[in-house]
C-alpha cells in the first residue's frame, strides 16, 4: 500500500507540476506578461513546486529529515544526475550569462545554506532556523528583482530563451478559462500529490527501517525532479542545451531559497545524520559545474556526462548504505 501511495503520490507531482506551468504561463501570457519573464519565474517556479509541496506538507507534519533529504536530494540529482542524462544526448553548452550571473547565485546560495547550518563549528546548534529561512526567502526576493531588472534590460538577448521555453512547455495557445482551470487543476494535484506521496516514503521508511532523510535522499528527490529532467531532455532533443542548463541552474536555487526559507519559517530544519556531508557533495558539484562553465570549452561533455551518472549512482549506494 506505502508503494502504491508512494508511485501514485508522484504521478500527481510530476502531472500537476507539468499542468500547472501549462496553466500559469498561459494565463500570464493572457494578462499581457512578458514570456521572458514568465520562463524565468513561473517555468521554474512550477518545476520547483513539487519540491515546495512536499516540503510544506513534511513540515506540517513534523517531518523535518523527509523535507531536508527531499531539497538537497533534489539538487544534487538536477545537479549531477539530470545534467548527466542530458549531456549524453547532446553535449550542453553553457551560455557565459549563465556561468557570471546564476551559477555563482546558485553556489553561493549553497553556502549560505552550509553556513546556516555550520553552526556546530563554532559551538551553536546545527538548525536552519526560522531567521534563517527568512534570510533565505529574501534572498530569493532579491533574486527575482534582479531577473526582472535584467529581463527588462536584456529582453531582445533573451528573446531565443523565450521562444525555446515556448516549445519545450507551452507548444499551444490555452484561453483564460483553460488557463484557470489548469493552473488549479495542477496546484490540487501537486499538493495531493505531495500528500500521497509523504505517507508512502514514511511508511517504506518505516518498513525498512530507513530514515525519513535517505528517503527523502533518494526516491522522493529523484521523483519530484522528473519535472526538471523531462524539460531537459526535451529542450536537449531540440537542440536547446542552454534552455536544460538554464532549468536546472534556476531550479536549484528556487530550490535552496524559496522551498527552503518558508519551510523553515513554519518549522526549523535541523541536519538530519549525514546531512552535512549531502551538503558538502552539493558545494562540490555546484562548484564542479561552475568550473565546467568557465573551462575553454565551456560545456558538458558526453564522457563528462557519463562521469557525472557514475558518480551520481555511486553516491547514492554509498549514502544508501550509511555513508
Amino acid at each position: 500500500m506505502d508503494w502504491f501511495l508512494l508511485l501514485a503520490g508522484l504521478s500527481l507531482l510530476f502531472g500537476g507540476g507539468e499542468i500547472l506551468v501549462q496553466g500559469a504561463t498561459a494565463m500570464a501570457r493572457r494578462f499581457g506578461v512578458s514570456t521572458l519573464v514568465i520562463g524565468l519565474t513561473v517555468v521554474a517556479m512550477g518545476t520547483s513546486a513539487p519540491e515546495l509541496a512536499v516540503n510544506m506538507m513534511a513540515a506540517f507534519r513534523g517531518q523535518m529529515g523527509l523535507s531536508f533529504g527531499n531539497i538537497i536530494g533534489s539538487n544534487i540529482a538536477n545537479t549531477i544526475f539530470i545534467l548527466g542524462a542530458a549531456a549524453m544526448i547532446r553535449p550542453l553548452r553553457i551560455l557565459p550569462s549563465v556561468s557570471k550571473r546564476e551559477l555563482p547565485i546558485m553556489l553561493l546560495a549553497t553556502l549560505a545554506v552550509l553556513v546556516a547550518l555550520g553552526d556546530p563549528l563554532f559551538g551553536g546548534v546545527s538548525v536552519i532556523s526560522r531567521f534563517d529561512g527568512l534570510l533565505l526567502l529574501l534572498g530569493f526576493l532579491l533574486f527575482i528583482y534582479l531577473t526582472f531588472r535584467r529581463a527588462r534590460r536584456d529582453r531582445q538577448a533573451f528573446r531565443e530563451a523565450e521562444e525555446s521555453a515556448e516549445e519545450a512547455v507551452h507548444g499551444r495557445e490555452i484561453g483564460m478559462v483553460a488557463a484557470w482551470l489548469l493552473t488549479l487543476g495542477g496546484l490540487g494535484a501537486v499538493i495531493w500529490g505531495s500528500d500521497l506521496t509523504v505517507r508512502g516514503a514514511t511508511g517504506i521508511a518505516l518498513a525498512f527501517g530507513v530514515s525519513d532523510a535517505i528517503i527523502g535522499l533518494t526516491i522522493v528527490a529523484i521523483g519530484t525532479s522528473l519535472p526538471e529532467l523531462v524539460a531537459c531532455l526535451a529542450a536537449v532533443r531540440a537542440g536547446h542545451s542552454d534552455l536544460a542548463v538554464g532549468n536546472v541552474v534556476g531550479s536549484n536555487i528556487f530550490n535552496l531559497l524559496l522551498v527552503f526559507g518558508p519551510t523553515a519559517m513554519i518549522r526549523p530544519i535541523p541536519l538530519p545524520a549525514g546531512g552535512f556531508t549531502d551538503l558538502v557533495v552539493l558545494a562540490i558539484a555546484s562548484l564542479l559545474l561552475l568550473v565546467l562553465a568557465l573551462a575553454p570549452g565551456k560545456r558538458i561533455t558526453r564522457p563528462q556526462g557519463l562521469a557525472l551518472l557514475i558518480a551520481y549512482w555511486v553516491y547514492l549506494i554509498w549514502r544508501s548504505f550509511g555513508g
